[in-house]
């Protein structure tokens, strides 16, 4: 079986943030990787590059995936998450499927209350408070990445904590190569 993981998208991803994710995924798990935004109209990332979403969200049902990956964006914190994704996590999440968010992806999480009753982070304390609905400070944790009750969230600054989390959702018995992948990143900072 096939395991696939989908990167739910807005316009200006954050390439950084889903880059060793989905690069590690595919290429050395064999993870299938799909892009969906909205409409599956082009979108151009920070960097400036051209990426064409292969699916709209109406496509994909709430069990679609083995994780659903919300990366940041310039534009989740410019305006409120928009309704069609708040929607698509809060069903997803209702049929127990696993959903991670990055940078301000994790204001898409917090718009579908998925950070009010769990352990969590994002880029920083207070990031999340001005989102409606969201009432999760309690369960707040200053780290690189947290994975609880299938939800994973890390900060911008923290790619391949994220990454690591991640695949470990999906691919739990290759923790042995996912710690391997984690070591090969660490070394430049060693």
């Amino acid at each position: 079986m096939t395991r696939r993981i989908v990167l739910l998208m807005i316009d200006r991803p954050a390439d950084w943030e889903y880059g060793p994710l989905v690069g590690a995924a595919h290429a050395w798990f064999g993870i299938d990787v799909v892009s969906a935004s909205i409409d599956a109209a082009p979108l151009t990332t920070m960097g400036g590059l051209s990426l064409q979403p292969q699916r709209r969200l109406q496509e994909l049902a709430a069990d679609d995936a083995d994780l659903w990956v919300v990366p940041g964006s310039p534009l989740w914190d410019e305006a409120p998450a928009p309704a069609p994704i708040v929607h698509a996590l809060r069903e997803r999440a209702a049929r127990g499927g696993a959903i991670a968010g990055i940078c301000g992806g994790t204001r898409a999480l917090a718009a579908a209350g998925l950070l009010n009753t769990r352990a969590h982070t994002s880029n920083e304390p207070g990031y999340l408070d001005a989102v409606p609905g969201y009432s999760g400070q309690a369960h707040y944790r200053e780290q690189a990445c947290v994975s609880a009750d299938g939800i994973v969230t890390a900060p911008g600054t923290s790619p391949v904590s994220f990454a690591e989390a991640c695949l470990l959702r999906v691919l739990p018995e290759q923790a042995e190569g996912i710690a391997q992948m984690r070591a090969m990143f660490a070394r430049e900072f060693a």
